[in-house]
């Protein structure tokens, strides 16, 4: 599976440290590269936010799973994700 950032995604991707940048893609690509991917994610009850989220450290990763791509909607840290 591969990811695509869509939106607002890129711009708050940016904004993060270098840093939590790498460690993102770094579990992202961990995350996807496995048999089932979805395993590793948790279902969300607002889907307005995505279907899904990944937790990465104090980060959170919201996407929907359209095909075989995970189409990453809002990236942000716990305390701001859900507001």
């Amino acid at each position: 599976m591969k990811y695509d950032f869509k939106g607002n995604s890129i711009k708050e991707f940016s904004k993060l440290p270098r840093k939590v940048q790498l460690q993102i893609k770094q579990k992202l690509e961990l995350y996807l590269s496995s048999l089932s991917p979805l395993d590793f994610a948790e279902h969300l009850t607002d889907f307005e936010l995505g279907e899904y989220r990944f937790r990465i450290g104090d980060y959170r990763v919201a996407f929907d799973v359209e095909d075989d791509t995970a189409k990453i909607l809002k990236v942000g840290h716990r305390k701001d994700m859900y507001r």
